[in-house]
């Protein structure tokens, strides 16, 4: 049965996995960096034009505002792994429960996190050691920032669903526009109006708001697998758990590993506003590296999920070596290259000299081995892909997140290794050791999963 009934779905249950994999990757990479950009104008505007005081206060909500959203984008997870499964194996129905299960579940995910940000901004960021000068103006950058998370949530499903068909050209292309618009306000907002980290959160929400509404335009006029109908909105009992099944450990995993990340936040903060300023300037220019590598995680994600549901187990080890080997080249061109050029990218964000040092610290330690995380990170996907949601996550909090909250409660308690460094060492020592218990796991897998086919 041929999968291509639309030009932008695909077909990964047959073919080379290789140049397919590609053209999957490459336009969700490209998506994935404009959605950064999202980020990475509101910080060089600030940077250039509100000074570092604005900077900080931005950039230090970026742990914060991953920690609140990745429970629910964990959801799209578990969307994308079901569309996956349904589409291989041509179960339409199912597929379109799922979908419009998935759609209404993004919204009401969205406007939980809304009331959370409005209501805890200022307290959480007190329990993180920020700043009391930049205090006030992270709570108001947050609190606008998260009245757009609907919109954001939307679109993450969305594009999730879209992803799980093989498309991943339409949401590269209402990102593109979105963040056109976005990078237009920034501007506009702050030189023009004056209105500092305001005027970013305020651009920031306007552009998320347009990628949400193109993403659903584009599913309702759509005639393929992925056709949605607002009438249809329900949440069907089924795929709902089945979406939890998957999703919700995903989700718990990704907020666990932003609390660790909330928690090294707070080591930073320590050090001052200015050190704060260049560890958010680098973590900006790092998470370009990671997106590009996640791609690939995406990617090996949805190839298992059809294969699983075709029942094409062959092909899963196939993948899982591909985006190994894909996600190694990616992560050692793009990181290294960060680690070359770090000075020079890192003035984009601030022209204080102790700023720029300081994030090339968190460059050198973190983008310098950026592809043993890449090679975790596809582990996971192709795991999950299988249907196994537990177990990475499980192997994932207690690896990674565990082990770097007892690195900064001892180690870095050492009074002489009380250093920036040292905390930037705990994740390449803790990716190592969480990558090889992946590996372990996935040997475990695929041996109850062939002795189960056969």
């Amino acid at each position: 049965m041929s999968k291509t009934k639309d030009k932008y779905e695909m077909d990964m249950c047959s073919g080379s996995i290789l140049k397919k994999m590609l053209i999957f990757a490459f336009p969700l990479m490209f998506s994935n960096i404009l959605q950064l950009l999202f980020n990475a104008a509101d910080i060089i505007v600030v940077g250039n034009f509100a000074g570092d005081n604005s900077l900080a206060a931005v950039g230090s909500n970026t742990s914060l505002i991953n920690l609140l959203t990745n429970v629910f984008i964990g959801l799209s997870v578990g969307a994308n792994v079901l569309v996956a499964r349904f589409y291989g194996a041509d179960k339409k129905k199912e597929l379109s429960d799922t979908i419009h299960t998935a759609m209404l579940l993004s919204f009401i995910s969205g406007v939980i996190l809304t009331v959370i940000g409005l209501v805890f901004a200022k307290e959480i960021l007190i329990l993180m050691n920020t700043p009391e000068n930049i205090l006030d103006l992270a709570a108001l950058y947050l609190r606008i920032y998260f009245l757009g998370m609907p919109a954001m949530m939307v679109y993450n499903f969305g594009s999730a669903i879209l992803r799980a068909v093989g498309d991943t050209k339409r949401p590269l292309y209402f990102l593109f526009l979105a963040g056109v618009v976005n990078i237009g306000l920034n501007l506009f907002l702050v030189i023009v109006f004056k209105l500092d980290v305001a005027g970013v959160a305020i651009a920031t929400v306007i552009s998320q708001t347009i990628s949400a509404v193109l993403v659903v335009i584009c599913m309702i006029k759509d005639k393929g697998v992925v056709h949605f109908e607002l009438r249809k909105l329900r949440i069907n009992r089924e795929k709902f758990f089945g979406i939890m099944k998957i999703g919700l450990p995903a989700g718990f995993q990704g907020t666990v590993f932003s609390l660790s990340n909330v928690v090294i936040q707070s080591s930073v903060n320590v050090f001052g506003e200015v050190v704060v300023a260049g560890n958010s300037a680098a973590a900006n220019i790092e998470g370009f590296v990671y997106t590009a590598m996640n791609a690939f995680h995406h990617a090996t994600l949805s190839f298992t999920g059809q294969n699983y549901g075709a029942g094409k187990t062959d092909r899963i080890k196939k993948t899982l070596f591909t985006g190994q080997a894909c996600v190694i080249v990616t992560g050692v061109v793009l990181g290294g290259l960060a680690v070359i050029f770090g000075r020079q990218l890192l003035r984009i964000y601030t022209d204080n000299p102790v700023a720029v040092e300081a994030g090339m610290v968190r460059l050198e330690m973190i983008c310098g081995t950026y592809a043993v995380c890449g090679m975790m990170d596809v582990m996971v996907g192709v795991i999950r892909g299988i249907g196994y949601a537990v177990m990475p996550m499980a192997v994932s909090l207690v690896g990674a997140c565990g082990l770097r909250l007892v690195w900064i409660a001892t180690i870095f308690r050492i009074p002489e290794y009380h250093t920036i460094r040292t905390i930037y060492m705990s994740y390449p020592v803790t990716w190592a050791i969480t990558f090889a218990a992946h590996v372990l796991c996935f040997i475990i897998v695929w041996k109850k999963l062939t002795g189960r086919i056969r």
